[in-house]
């Protein structure tokens, strides 16, 4: 009787198997193979993790949003069981762009609704921009649009000052000591973020498996060089996105600060619905669990 008890107790615990319940597969992006873990069935859905992570950040939105929608979170390349090829190049943006893509056209689909956090909003938010056709809807969390972070490192001497870490991961590499916020990198110091014991375990397995190098060259191919004082880009202004957009920031992030998000709205040319979270950090799926889980079943709930 304790036995059945137990197991009863167990099957209706969230995320208490998800791990050993998503079924795995991998999409070939131009011979890079890409990682991916799915769960549920219906509409796309595919979620991009960032730094440091990996597929398994997802696992309470995927666990709520599986019964009405096929819930796909992949391993960016360089992480996980994801191929992590050699160099900065294959860092750059339209490569992390065409990974989603090949996720997407590998699963029979021409189009999904694409969630990204950190580096994965921005992936999320390129994808979105140059790839309209193949985002339905598009969810961020803490990740700005592109406009307001560039704005922010011109205007802003604190969000410059907080976005040095960033330029430590572009100067040095992996093994440099005090790399990672003081410390080496190491799948240990890497889960540092993550609270759950249980998680942390999972986390350290995958950063094990992970190149510490190429969690470095998304930066140096990637982020913007700009300091206080430089001018606005010239050139041809970045298209508004054309599909409704649901952003989540913890108001809590250090490195990167809300005042980026400031005039997102000019930038869309449908429906911005934006939920600030105080109290939760960078992480805010998992900071915030219960509200993002709620508030995203909700919203990609609404057409259904």
């Amino acid at each position: 009787m304790i036995q059945l008890w137990t197991a009863l107790i167990l099957s209706v615990m969230p995320n208490s198997d998800l791990y050993d319940r998503v079924e795995h597969g991998y999409a070939d992006s131009d011979g890079v193979k890409i990682h991916y873990a799915s769960l549920g069935e219906g509409p796309l859905v595919v979620m991009i993790h960032g730094f440091p992570d990996f597929w398994y950040s997802w696992r309470d939105q995927m666990d709520a949003l599986s019964s009405d929608f096929q819930v796909v979170a992949i391993d960016q390349r360089g992480y996980n069981r994801s191929d992590k090829p050699e160099g900065v190049e294959p860092y750059r943006m339209p490569l992390l762009v065409a990974d989603v893509a090949a996720v997407i056209l590998h699963l029979g689909e021409d189009s999904a609704i694409i969630v990204g956090h950190d580096w994965g909003g921005a992936v999320a938010w390129t994808f979105a921009l140059t790839r309209p056709a193949m985002t339905k809807r598009l969810v961020i969390l803490n990740l700005p649009h592109p406009n307001g972070l560039g704005r922010e490192l011109r205007n802003n001497p604190q969000q410059y000052e907080n976005s040095s870490y960033a330029r430590t991961f572009q100067e040095q590499g992996p093994d440099a000591p005090d790399v990672f916020f003081g410390r080496p990198m190491t799948a240990q110091t890497l889960s540092g973020w993550v609270k759950d014991p249980s998680a942390r375990a999972r986390y350290i397995e995958a950063f094990e498996r992970s190149d510490f190098t190429a969690m470095l060259n998304y930066y140096k191919a990637n982020y913007p060089s700009t300091k206080p004082g430089d001018p606005a880009p010239p050139g041809p202004a970045i298209p508004k996105a054309t599909m409704p957009v649901l952003m989540f920031h913890g108001l809590d992030d250090q490195a990167l600060l809300p005042g980026a998000l400031n005039d997102t709205w000019e930038w869309l040319e449908k429906d911005l619905t934006l939920v600030t979270v105080p109290g939760a950090g960078h992480f805010v799926q998992q900071d915030a669990s219960e509200l993002v889980t709620k508030t995203m079943t909700w919203w990609l709930g609404r057409d259904r």
